[in-house]
């Protein structure tokens, strides 16, 4: 028998308090596990793009450095509660990032891996950023995620938006933004 994918959810990020963004008018996150257990991931910003910068794919940027401009992120982590953890940026440039942590903010070295399928779209308004990451990027069985982005204003400034952000300042590192629950793909 053949494992059925999840269905698509969609929901809703939200900008960090501390740091209102009247440019954005929504971000969202679309998210699906496959039947072989890869991650399907849509990101959708609106807002008006002579307001903010986005990297264009003539525009290569340090790729340990992605995230200091707008950026699509994930998070993940095992929902069995070690510690953990991995960090993905997705650039609307085309390029990405994966990290790898063994508790909050101690990276360790990440094995290389063949790049997830990048997907960028843009119109009037409206950027959408489709990953697909395959299951060799994922730790095994139900996972927690951080849905998370950074997005830089045009005068250089950033805005912070997750599904969830932990108290104090942006943070997603912080485990109180892994809200997102993920069943593994079962046969």
């Amino acid at each position: 028998m053949q494992a059925v994918p999840s269905s698509p959810s969609r929901v809703a990020l939200i900008c960090h308090p501390a740091l209102p963004d009247d440019v954005v008018r929504g971000f969202a996150v679309t998210v699906a596990r496959e039947a072989d257990g890869a991650l399907a991931l849509a990101y959708r910003l609106d807002a008006d793009p002579a307001a903010l910068r986005v990297p264009d794919a003539a525009t290569p940027l340090p790729p340990a450095r992605l995230w200091a401009h707008t950026c699509c992120e994930l998070f993940v982590a095992g929902a069995d509660g070690a510690p953990a953890y991995r960090e993905f940026n997705f650039s609307p440039n085309g390029q990405w990032m994966r990290f790898d942590f063994s508790g909050y903010r101690q990276r360790i070295a990440a094995p290389a891996g063949p790049a997830p399928q990048i997907v960028v779209r843009r119109d009037a308004g409206r950027l959408e950023l489709q990953v697909r990451l395959g299951v060799e990027h994922l730790p095994g069985g139900d996972l927690v995620l951080g849905l998370t982005a950074v997005v830089e204003h045009a005068d250089g400034s950033h805005r912070y938006w997750a599904l969830r952000h932990p108290a104090g300042q942006p943070d997603f590192h912080h485990r109180d933004g892994f809200a997102f629950a993920l069943k593994a793909a079962t046969p």
